[in-house]
């Protein structure tokens, strides 16, 4: 029996769409050992307004990134050439989102992952040693416990580094040569040691610019990556859109039957976009918080609220209870952020809730739970 997991990787959640794509895919150019070809990839991950025929069966493969399409584009032929790929950005911009999707459709594997941390060491990116085997019977393959990118260089398929401005200089600086010269040596293999990366082997980066200057790349890495800087969603209607898209999946994934509360979802995308960029639908000049005003921070303030009314409440999303839990996400960078949420609250709220009531007016009445 199959046990429910909590969170399936990309290729297990859209492995109907993958397989039918694969049949789709019959006859277009494609690089070696991939398992899409570029068109297929963007056609995975952009979606189609028209049902795709698939061996005479029509399948719909439904928009799974919403940002700028001819960014997704120069990413794949990135992966296709010679150079990795960095996605750079603010927090909570669809970068990890992007680059699993990315390693599902080429290489039909996304968990090949290094998670950057300023704990992350060398053995952790390409390979350490499993003692008991090296005391019993010296250096060989059946003793080396591969990492990440040996995974990635023997198999021929992506490595996914995230956080990498998070890792040590001397950790970063240990990709140059893979990177270059798309070998990896294991001197205590001697002879053996030499692994040359299959075709199909690529690296995606990610960065957060907030973490700028923690550990910068050095020249010679940056040299190595394609960059690509994914922005913030800069439109209300799509960040709704895409709030609602994955609370939905989180409670489809919970059991929770509960309907989407549209309005909710048009008050927490303006509420962080408006902050995000400083200034109000009616002009106001708003203070920018110093916390991370991102799509993925809305998701979650959503998504607790609706779970709360679920589990405690009737069903029906509360103004107060959103404001809450909006406190809860925001107020944890900078106590002064509490004033430029008030603030937010005494004239761009006001002023919704004068011109358009509703829920306006009870998202302003609930001004309160701030405190």
């Amino acid at each position: 029996m199959e046990h429910a997991i909590l969170r399936p990787q990309a290729e297990r959640r859209y492995q109907e769409e993958l397989a039918a794509l694969r049949v789709w895919d019959q006859g277009n150019r494609k690089p070696e050992n991939w398992l899409l070809s570029p068109k297929a990839v963007r056609l995975f991950i952009l979606g189609s307004s028209q049902p795709v025929d698939c061996g005479g069966q029509a399948v719909t493969i439904r928009k799974k990134y919403l940002g700028n399409d001819a960014l997704v584009e120069r990413c794949i032929i990135t992966l296709a050439g010679n150079r990795g790929l960095m996605l750079v950005g603010e927090p909570g911009t669809a970068k990890t989102m992007l680059s699993e999707l990315l390693s599902a459709a080429i290489s039909g594997c996304s968990t090949n992952t290094v998670q950057g941390t300023a704990g992350t060491t060398e053995d952790m990116i390409k390979y350490s040693w499993n003692y008991a085997l090296l005391l019993a019977n010296g250096p060989s393959r059946q003793a080396l416990v591969p990492a990440p990118l040996y995974v990635g260089m023997e198999k021929g398929i992506l490595t996914r580094f995230e956080e990498i401005t998070r890792t040590p200089a001397e950790v970063q600086d240990s990709l140059i040569s893979v990177l270059s010269d798309k070998v990896l040596n294991s001197p205590e293999l001697g002879d053996d040691g030499l692994l040359f990366a299959r075709p199909g082997f690529n690296v995606i980066g990610t960065a957060n610019t907030r973490d700028k200057g923690v550990n910068e790349m050095s020249s010679a890495l940056k040299r190595r990556f394609n960059f690509e800087t994914v922005q913030p969603v800069g439109d209300v209607a799509l960040e709704k859109q895409i709030i609602l898209n994955e609370v939905g999946a989180l409670a489809a994934a919970a059991g929770i039957t509960q309907p989407l509360d549209e309005e909710a979802a048009e008050l927490l995308a303006t509420t962080y976009h408006e902050l995000r960029e400083g200034v109000s639908a009616e002009g106001h000049r708003l203070e920018r918080p110093a916390a991370v005003m991102s799509t993925a921070e809305a998701v979650s303030v959503y998504y607790q609220t609706m779970m709360t009314a679920w589990y405690y409440g009737d069903g029906r999303m509360d103004a107060g209870c959103l404001v809450e839990h909006l406190v809860g996400a925001v107020a944890k960078e900078s106590d002064e952020d509490m004033g430029k949420i008030e603030g937010y609250f005494s004239t761009a709220v006001r002023d919704k809730a004068r011109r358009e009531g509703g829920a306006w007016t009870r998202y302003y009445e609930a001004r309160s739970r701030l405190k």
